[in-house]
C-alpha cells in the first residue's frame, strides 16, 4: 500500500497545480501565458517540475485583505448563537409559512369539495354545468 503513496502524492500535486492554473485569471499569471503554463504542468508533471514551477513562479500570490488572515477575522468577529425558539425573525418566518400552508390547504379543500359535488351531480345524471 505504501509503495503507491509517492505516486498518489505526485498525481495529487499534478492535479492541484493543473486545476489551480485553469482557475487562475489571466491577469494573475506571471512570466508566461496561461496556455504555456498549462502545457508545462502537463508535460513535466510526472517529475514535479511543472507543478512546482507553477506554484512557485507562475501565479501572483496576494497578501490577505486588510493584512489579516481569515482565522484572525473570525477570532475578532464572534457571533453569539441564538437558539431558533429565541430568534424573533425565525419565529416570524414560521408564522408566515404556517399562514401560507393554511391558505393552500383551504384552497385544496375547496377544490376537493367542488370536485366531489361535481361527481355527485354526474352520478345523479344532472348537467355539471348547472
Amino acid at each position: 500500500m505504501f509503495r503507491y503513496l509517492p505516486y498518489l502524492l505526485v498525481l495529487a500535486l499534478w492535479i492541484y497545480a493543473f486545476i489551480d492554473c485553469l482557475n487562475t485569471p489571466e491577469e494573475q499569471v506571471r512570466g508566461l501565458p496561461k496556455v504555456v503554463w498549462v502545457i508545462i504542468i502537463l508535460l513535466f508533471g510526472e517529475v514535479l517540475v511543472g507543478p512546482i514551477a507553477w506554484l512557485v513562479a507562475g501565479k501572483v500570490r496576494q497578501a490577505p485583505a486588510n493584512g489579516s488572515t481569515p482565522s484572525e477575522w473570525h477570532r475578532n468577529h464572534r457571533v453569539d448563537f441564538v437558539a431558533p425558539d429565541d430568534n424573533p425573525e425565525f419565529l416570524k418566518s414560521l408564522k408566515e409559512e404556517t399562514k401560507k400552508d393554511e391558505a393552500l390547504l383551504k384552497d385544496w379543500e375547496a377544490d376537493l369539495r367542488r370536485r366531489e359535488e361535481e361527481l355527485r351531480r354526474r352520478e345523479r345524471g344532472e348537467d355539471p354545468k348547472d
